[in-house]
Formats: C-alpha cells, sequence, structure tokens
C-alpha cells in the first residue's frame, strides 16, 4: 500500500504526486508556449483534481512561469503548497548563469514573492550551488530569510550526497532536494537513499525521462501498461510513488489531457512482478542546468 500524501518539512501534508510549472514556457524554458489562458485553465484544473504541490521557478520564462502560477490560483487556497526556486540567472534560451552570492539569492527571492503575490514562499529551492561562493553563505542568506518569515522551508536541487551532507551540518532548514530521478536515470540513488534516512523530501526532476521512454525501457513499459490499460509515462510515474515513500514528483505539461493522464497515474497499483521488472537497470543520464 503506497502512501498518497507526505508531510512536507513536518508540517505542510501534500498529495505525493504534484505539478510543475516549467512546460507553461517556451523552448529552453523561455517565453510562452502558447495562449496565456490555456496555461491558466491547465494549472487550475491541477488543483481541481487535487494538486496541492506546485513546482516552479524565477527563471521559467523568466518570470513567467510565476506571474502564470499566481494569475491562476491566487488567492492561494488552504493546503496548497507552493515551491519555488531561486539561484540561476536567464540570458538568453540556452543561457544559465549560476548566482549563489547572499545579496542576489535574496534579491531574486524578494522578485518571486512579488511575482507570486504572497509573503511567504513555502518551499525556497536553492536552484544551483554556486562554486564562487562558499555554501554557508548561500543556505546562510537562505536562513536569514527564513528567520524574517519571507520563506518558510529551505530545498536544493542538483546536489551530490556529499553535498547534501554538508548542507545538512550547516542548516537545519533543509527539508527537501529535487534531483533528476526517473527509470531511465538513477544516478541520484545514493542522495534518494540520504533523503529516506534524514526524512527529506525528493521532487524528481524529469520524471518522465523528458519524454525519453524509448528501447528497452519502453519494452519493459509496454509490457507493464499492457496489463494494467496505462500509458508509458503514466506507468513511470507509479513506479517513482512506489519506489520510495519521500518521492514528490512534479510533471509538467501544458496540456489538459496530457495532465489528466498524468493525474490518473497516482491511482495505479504495481504487483510485486511488475515492480521487479521496472526495478531492473534501464539506462542513465547527464546532469544540466535545462531541468529541475
Amino acid at each position: 500500500m503506497i502512501s498518497e500524501t507526505y508531510m512536507l518539512g513536518g508540517d505542510l501534508p501534500v498529495r505525493r504526486l504534484g505539478y510543475g510549472t516549467a512546460q507553461l514556457t517556451g523552448p529552453g524554458y523561455w517565453g510562452p508556449r502558447g495562449e496565456r489562458a490555456d496555461a491558466v485553465a491547465v494549472l487550475r484544473r491541477a488543483v481541481e483534481r487535487g494538486v496541492t504541490l506546485v513546482d516552479t521557478a524565477d527563471n521559467y520564462g523568466p518570470g513567467l512561469a510565476e506571474e502564470l502560477v499566481a494569475e491562476a490560483l491566487h488567492p492561494y487556497r488552504d493546503g496548497l503548497v507552493i515551491a519555488t526556486k531561486g539561484g540561476v540567472v536567464r540570458t538568453s534560451d540556452s543561457a544559465w548563469h549560476i548566482e549563489g552570492r547572499p545579496e542576489r539569492l535574496r534579491a531574486m527571492c524578494e522578485a518571486s514573492l512579488r511575482r507570486l503575490r504572497t509573503d511567504r514562499i513555502d518551499l525556497y529551492q536553492l536552484h544551483r550551488l554556486d562554486p564562487r561562493v562558499p555554501m554557508a553563505e548561500q543556505l546562510g542568506a537562505l536562513e536569514d530569510l527564513r528567520a524574517e518569515g519571507r520563506i518558510r522551508h529551505v530545498g536544493l536541487d542538483s546536489v551530490t550526497a556529499e553535498e547534501l551532507a554538508q548542507a545538512l551540518t550547516l542548516s537545519s532548514s533543509v527539508v527537501s532536494v529535487q534531483n533528476r530521478f526517473n527509470l531511465l536515470d538513477r544516478e541520484s540513488a545514493a542522495v534518494l537513499k540520504a533523503c529516506e534516512t534524514h526524512g527529506l523530501a525528493f521532487l524528481p526532476w524529469f520524471p518522465l525521462a523528458d519524454g525519453a521512454l524509448t528501447g528497452e525501457a519502453a519494452a519493459v513499459l509496454d509490457a507493464v501498461a499492457g496489463r494494467l490499460g496505462a500509458s508509458r509515462g503514466q506507468v513511470a510515474l507509479a513506479w517513482l510513488l512506489h519506489h520510495s515513500p519521500v518521492l514528490l514528483p512534479t510533471p509538467g505539461t501544458g496540456s489538459l489531457a496530457h495532465l489528466e493522464e498524468n493525474l490518473d497515474a497516482a491511482s495505479l497499483r504495481l504487483a510485486p512482478a511488475e515492480l521487479a521488472l521496472l526495478d531492473g537497470p534501464m539506462g542513465g543520464g547527464d546532469d544540466g542546468l535545462s531541468g529541475g
């Protein structure tokens, strides 16, 4: 029996299958993808379907995804958790610049607060660690914002198990990690294990392997999906929900039909034999700045 909910940070109950906003923006997460009204409709439908965790970032657009979240969902209903990220600056559809100076992190957080039309961000995630700035200074900036009531909890994005261990010695406010993790890419298995050990949430980005569920993986997925009357993507999401109770996938889409398909994955139940097939090795992937 899998749990459908998770207590984020010990005080925010969320449905484990959430929604991510990256696909509401254009190629390279730059500019709009389509009609603004369509994006608003997808966000509202996600919440109507019971989504309580919406994950976004200041550089999706840039700024656009956060604005869409506010336009669609503000005033936020009780129990809706909004997570966003800061620490990466965009200058084009293919340019990502890591920025972890404390004064810049503060400015980015303040801008997100304005775009999201809120006084406090539920989960503020450091989008990337800046190798030029001591980790203690980056986390210290977020600790200061938390002490001021501007953010509620702190998350990290794309960290190694060693970096996570160091972060936990520097900050007691870290409650989550967002690394790439899916059927094809399990390189963050050690980070997932650390999250389980320390009671942290793990938000896997590219939970559908960025649409690359092909080859051997596709054959296995087709076999399981055929038995369940489901799609490949639904099985991939169901596997994440079964794989670990701390995994909180937030698949994104700009399509209402695809949204419905993704959210229906929460009702799939995988038998031990099906899990055994899916738990086998299916490949890997590299890291980058174009997700998470």
